[in-house]
């Protein structure tokens, strides 16, 4: 798994914003800015449309306040679905990103297999990534939402 102190490995995402479809790099992400990355095991499920996205984006200003340039959602759906639940969310100022296949969350160390719920998921994490290096990483305990909440980074950072 990965850890503070670690680089992000280099990665290329479908992202679909309000231009249309782009590739978006690892590199594009994080290069240069101060990020939070927080990831959810899937869009429109109920802990992460009810509390873990509508927490960081409640709580958007106070992390750009404190330095931060962007703040990114990562789930194991594509971008179509990431667009969606996005827009559902009213989250504009949250990147919404999918890993498509899992193979970010894969290389990082942070997937889990749910078989038939969902196949290849992410666990719920979050992070500070500065300049494309892990800085703080606060990862979930199974069935947990303790740890990667808005709150709980805002008051880490």
């Amino acid at each position: 798994m990965i850890t503070p102190g670690d680089s992000l490995p280099h990665h290329e995402f479908q992202h679909l914003g309000k231009d249309g479809m782009a590739s978006l790099t690892t590199k594009d992400l994080f290069s240069n800015k101060r990020v939070v990355l927080f990831a959810v095991p899937g869009a429109f499920t109920p802990t992460c449309s009810e509390s873990h996205l509508p927490g960081y984006i409640i709580l958007a200003d106070q992390f750009e306040a404190k330095g931060v340039d962007a703040i990114i959602c990562l789930a194991v759906n594509d971008a179509f679905v990431m667009k969606a639940w996005g827009d559902s969310q009213n989250a504009e100022a949250i990147t919404m990103l999918g890993d498509g296949d899992g193979s970010f969350c894969h290389a990082i160390g942070l997937s889990q297999d749910t078989g038939r719920f969902g196949g290849l998921r992410s666990q719920r994490f979050a992070m500070l990534v500065e300049d494309g290096v892990v800085k703080l990483l606060n990862v979930e305990k199974p069935k947990s939402f303790e740890v990667s909440d808005a709150q709980t980074m805002l008051n880490e950072i």
